[in-house]
């Protein structure tokens, strides 16, 4: 879960994310990762958008600087 998490939260490979586990110690192939990716993000997806605040529905801009 750990590292679905941190494909999902960073913009990270998942070969970066597989060298990164294998320096601790946790071997698995990219290929799996993403078989979790396919799997698990849309439940994770339904869990967070149910517990995601709402954004008003007004936006102001202060300044806006063209360069």
């Amino acid at each position: 879960m750990q590292a679905l998490r941190y494909y999902l939260a960073n913009k990270l490979s998942y070969r970066e994310i597989e060298e990164m586990f294998a320096e601790r110690n946790i071997h698995f192939d990219h290929s799996t990762l993403n078989r979790w990716v396919i799997k698990y993000a849309p439940q994770f997806e339904a869990i967070f958008r149910k517990t995601k605040r709402r954004v008003s529905g007004s936006w102001r801009m202060d300044e806006t600087v063209l360069v």
